[in-house]
Parts: C-alpha cells; structure tokens; sequence
C-alpha cells in the first residue's frame, strides 16, 4: 500500500552502508520512522529531500507496518539556516524536543505547524534566536499539556506575582512561599508575565507578534527552557551544544 505525506525531518540514523533511516513529523500520522534506501550514496535523489530539517512530500510503500520511501520532493529546506551553524543548531534543538513530544500514528498538526513557523522565523525572518526559543519551548509545552497557570499567584490570587514554580507550573508570590514547600521558583516580571501569557494565548499566526526588551528576552528564554526540561525531567544534547556555541 502506499500513502503520500508531508512531513519535516526530525531525525537521521545511518542503517547499513546504503540505507538511512528518517524519523519524520507529520500532520494525519503523528511520528513516524521511514527506511530510505540509497539514501547514503554520493547521487541518491533523496538527498536533498530527506536531510535534517527539511520539509518535503513523501510517497511511502507500507508492508507489514514498515515505511520506505518510494518518492521524495522537497518542499522547503530552509537554507538559510543552513549557513548559519548557530541558527542551525537551535532548529535541531527544535526537532529533538519535537521527537520527544510526539508519538507514533498521533496526528499532532499544531506541533508540526510550530515547528515549521520557528523555522521560518529562524530562516526567513531574522528575529532574534532568544525570542524564537522562547516561543517554541512555551509553545511546544502548552500543546503537550504542560500548560502553566499564569492568572495568579495560586495562593492569594495576586495577579502579579513576582516568582514562577518550575515544577508546579504556577505563580506565587515570594510572601507566600510556605517554608516546607520543595521545587525551584523564579523571578518573573510582569513584563516576562505578560510574554509568558501572550504565547500560551494567542493565536498560532500571531506567535511573534510581541515585543520585549533584550533583558526580558534573555530572561524569558532562560525561563521557558528551565519550565521544558523540568516538566519532561531531561536535558537536550543539542541544547548543550547550541549554548557551547555562544560562548
């Protein structure tokens, strides 16, 4: 049987001296795993299609419940961002979190949409890497239902409160941290607030439509990936090498 999908490259695993294997995201079927025959020969059509990040259509031939790639064509490869190392490195960032988040034969449309529009505005738009990050790892955590309770501190309902519980996912105000409670806050301003309530809110066109300075930008990124990694209990190995680039 065959199915014709798009999908973006998420992952590469050399197979055989031949062969490759592509962990792909798609809309209707979740995460899937694809064998791509050729793939590692110097002429292989699928080259360009089936390299990391890249966006394309793919026509697979299914027998018992295993993928391979019949055909591939490019639909977007995000140059750009292929000549810059750092960028770069961030999306693949992007496309780890994105294999973790994701299951195999789930339709998750939003995710992938998130990730194609953060590509896009590392590529195409020239927004600022922190502001990006920030967008994706908020983003990427409300539609995996890590959705934090931004309305107030959860104990006297102050609407600004000036600390954010990691592990809870909730606001408080320092006044009102009991001495027995365990996890690690930090501080937020209403301006980090008001960014942090406007990507978890707003409509998914209008993701960087917001602006904030460049302290608050720096400290919102800070907070979004420390809110990721604490609510999936792991770190990233291209996150660790995105930042030892910026050093």
């Amino acid at each position: 049987m065959y199915l014709t999908i798009q999908g973006i490259v998420l992952r590469v695993t050399d197979y055989n001296d031949r062969d490759a294997l592509l962990t792909l995201l798609t809309r209707r079927h979740g995460k899937l795993t694809v064998k791509a025959r050729g793939l590692r020969r110097k002429n292989s059509p699928l080259i360009a299609p089936c390299q990391l990040l890249a966006y394309g259509e793919f026509t697979l031939f299914e027998y018992k419940g295993q993928y391979t790639i019949n055909e591939a064509q490019s639909i977007e490869l995000f140059l750009p961002l292929r000549r810059d190392l750092t960028r770069l490195s961030l999306g693949t960032y992007f496309a780890q979190v994105s294999e973790v988040l994701s299951q195999e034969d789930l339709p998750n449309p939003e995710l992938q949409s998130l990730l194609l529009n953060c590509l896009y505005a590392l590529s195409k738009l020239g927004l600022p890497e922190e502001k990006v990050k920030a967008v994706f790892e908020l983003r990427a955590a409300c539609l995996s239902g890590y959705t934090p309770d931004l309305f107030g501190c959860h104990v006297c309902g102050n609407q600004n409160p000036d600390r954010f519980d990691l592990s809870a996912g909730q606001l408080e105000c320092r006044n009102c941290r009991s001495g027995e409670s365990q996890g690690i806050r930090l501080p937020v301003t209403p301006a980090i607030l008001e960014a942090m309530r406007y990507i978890c809110l707003c409509d998914p066109k209008k993701l960087f439509s917001f602006q904030v300075g460049p302290d608050t930008q720096k400290q919102l990124a800070e907070l979004t990936e420390a809110y990721l990694s604490t609510q999936l209990e792991r770190g990233f190995s291209t996150l660790d090498f995105y930042k030892s680039l910026l050093i």
